[in-house]
């Protein structure tokens, strides 16, 4: 090899650490989401190998079971490359130092980086090249450590909220179902205000909460909830079909701020985080644009809330064009969110990257100490 090449390399070297570095520090320490392209084709990788690995499993549980490895998988798929990057940039600076012999380089590099001190360094050039790299190999390793504190309390955060729907929503969540648990299973006969406004105020800042780390944190997004059929996405999405529901049925009763604001916070969460992905969104969709939900099933939603009771103020007919003009502001974005991170195939959330037919939420059997039992619609 000739020293034109040895110097060829070096430069080469170089842009490979500069670049790693900027992807190491712009996704550990930046606190917004950065163009790392190693992230993001370390995230595509993974993802295609689940997609083939799924491609012939049947039954959600089971696919459920395997996509769960999916977001630990990325972050040391990451890691890896990371390494592997930083080991390939300090072989090639260093080939000038080792007379442009490669196995000499890595070695040395590898060496250094992970501070295992088996290859001495053999001259001042080469001495310089291997503290550098063992100083880089803890920096990125103290990094990665320390981030995982962070990472996994934005998932815990993020899980105690999906958790206590359940009691609200069941498994997998739905608008109407939310709506239709305030006169049963949860109500004291009183006016659903109360309980619908705890839930949105708590919904908005939830949904701002993960707009905030999901687009810092991209890995986050396809870290699956404990439980099977819950999901942070289709969670938010019933969340607010809920609130969409009750504005334009109950145009008079409170909550109305709170379910606006709500669904304000929540699109905007969605399209923060699909930008994040790469999945295209729209900034000002048209409300009377066509949406996934047609009048059918609104109309079989409103149905049912009228069966339990609760207090609807305006027909379906009516409400119809209320409701798809809240719905036209999400329903582009949650539903291309869900296919791509393969969300449980809840009511009302589109299709998935493979064949599946939507879950209607389970309700577990109620029991009353004492009283008539309310309809369950």
């Amino acid at each position: 090899m000739s020293s034109a090449l040895w110097w060829l390399g070096f430069a080469a070297g170089i842009a490979v650490l500069v670049g790693t570095a900027f992807s190491v520090v712009g996704t550990l320490v930046v606190p917004r989401s950065t163009n790392s392209r190693v992230s993001r084709a370390c995230e595509r990788v993974v993802d295609m190998a689940f997609l083939l690995a799924t491609r012939r499993v049947r039954g959600y549980a089971r696919r459920d079971r395997v996509l769960a490895w999916q977001g630990p998988t990325a972050l040391l798929v990451r890691l890896a490359v990371w390494m592997g990057l930083l080991v390939v940039g300090y072989a090639l600076i260093s080939l000038p130092a080792v007379s442009g012999s490669l196995r000499l380089a890595l070695g040395d590099a590898g060496s250094s980086l992970f501070t295992l001190g088996y290859a001495a360094p053999i001259n001042t050039g080469s001495t310089a090249a291997d503290y550098l790299a063992a100083y880089t190999g803890l920096v990125v390793i103290g990094l990665q450590v320390g981030y995982l504190p962070t990472f996994y309390a934005a998932f815990n955060r993020r899980e105690t909220l999906v958790t206590l729907l359940t009691s609200r929503a069941g498994v997998p969540a739905w608008g109407p179902e939310i709506l239709a648990r305030t006169r049963w299973g949860i109500s004291d006969g009183s006016s659903p205000g109360e309980v619908l406004t705890e839930l949105f105020r708590a919904w908005e800042g939830w949904a701002a909460d993960v707009a905030e780390s999901h687009t810092t944190y991209p890995t986050l997004v396809r870290l699956r909830s404990p439980r099977p059929l819950s999901h942070w996405l289709t969670s938010l999405i019933a969340v607010m079909d809920a609130a969409a529901l009750h504005l334009a049925l109950v145009p008079g009763l409170e909550p109305r701020q709170p379910a606006r604001l709500c669904l304000r916070m929540g699109f905007v969460a969605l399209n923060q985080i699909a930008r994040t992905l790469r999945v295209p969104v729209q900034d000002d969709p048209d409300p009377d644009a066509a949406i996934s939900i047609d009048f059918a099933q609104f109309a079989d939603a409103v149905d049912t809330l009228t069966a339990v009771g609760y207090p609807v103020e305006e027909p379906a007919q009516r409400a119809w064009a209320d409701f798809r003009g809240w719905r036209a502001n999400y329903d582009a974005s949650a539903l291309a969110l869900a296919r791509v991170l393969d969300a449980p195939p809840a009511l009302w959330s589109g299709d998935r990257r493979w064949p599946s037919t939507p879950i209607a939420p389970r309700r577990p059997p109620l029991r009353y100490p004492r009283g008539p039992v309310p309809p369950r619609g």
